[in-house]
């Protein structure tokens, strides 16, 4: 496989699809809604995953933090590119971001370009400059924000151009399980970071305080994904993604470590993705 498409993370790339595919499927059928305005916010959310993937390779590589690795290959700490080259490719994915949600912003209105850029340097910073909050415990944070409530509810609201109540708890339930999800990776690497210093969350809570923080994660996204259900009875049909969320669930709780809680990751993406994709295609049918 091309070394820029590992890089690149694709099996991460649900985590930008799922909140604009929810946030659209939400407002689709309104009257006054602007459809032609919804791939565009799917292309700002795939390039800023993308720029953030190479972003934190970049900064990760450059510190010496990717070395002796559990999880897939890093370009940067592999010797598999430069770190400027991975730099330059995490520039040009923000660029695509830039510019895509510039033209969203000159259409929608201007205050978007500081939701835009507040991403990007947010996206930058996770890893890159001298006190990454990354490393301090923030990433679920920056994750559950942009990656939930900003990329959901940003995508009604460039297509609608309003706030529908709705998008807050599908907002909520999305950037759960994208939490989740970085738990997840946290989890496996919390041995190796802790030895160079990189306190994230898992690092701090310790592996069992962890285990349960995913599990919370996971019920609280059904638990949103419900109320979300009161503004579009369609939404429940996420709940389908329940089977497989309980089966993740257990082999967390059951003490996964190491190289098993990379399909506990892509266990967890699965989990998002059935959710994402039932729940969409129920509100778009019934549109409330």
């Amino acid at each position: 496989m091309n070394k820029w498409l590992v890089g690149a993370r694709p099996r991460t790339l649900p985590a930008a699809m799922v909140p604009v595919a929810l946030g659209g499927a939400l407002v689709a059928r309104e009257e006054d809604v602007v459809l032609w305005r919804w791939p565009m916010a799917l292309v700002v959310a795939l390039a800023l995953q993308v720029a953030v993937n190479f972003a934190n390779d970049y900064s990760d590589g450059v510190r010496g933090t990717d070395t002796d690795r559990v999880g897939p290959m890093r370009l940067v700490a592999s010797g598999s590119a430069s770190a400027l080259a991975v730099k330059r490719a995490a520039l040009a994915a923000f660029a695509v971001a830039g510019v895509v949600g510039a033209v969203l912003s000159l259409v929608v209105t201007p205050w978007l370009l500081a939701v835009g850029a507040a991403s990007m340097l947010a996206g930058w910073f996770y890893t890159g400059g001298s006190r990454p909050y990354g490393y301090s415990g923030f990433g679920e944070v920056f994750v559950f924000v942009f990656f939930g409530l900003v990329a959901t509810v940003g995508t009604s609201f460039v297509m609608l151009e309003r706030f529908p109540g709705g998008a807050w708890l599908l907002g909520t339930s999305t950037g759960c399980l994208a939490c989740a999800l970085l738990v997840t990776n946290n989890l496996r690497d919390a041995p190796k970071d802790a030895l160079v210093g990189k306190s994230t969350l898992a690092v701090r809570l310790g592996p069992d305080r962890t285990r349960a923080l995913y599990v919370v994660l996971l019920v609280t996204s059904f638990l949103s994904l419900v109320g979300a259900a009161f503004f579009d009875v369609g939404a429940l049909l996420g709940v389908a993604a329940v089977v497989p969320a309980v089966a993740v669930s257990r082999k967390v709780l059951g003490g996964a470590a190491g190289l098993d809680l990379i399909a506990v990751l892509g266990a967890t993406g699965r989990v998002q993705l059935v959710l994402g994709l039932a729940a969409s295609v129920g509100m778009a049918i019934t549109g409330g």
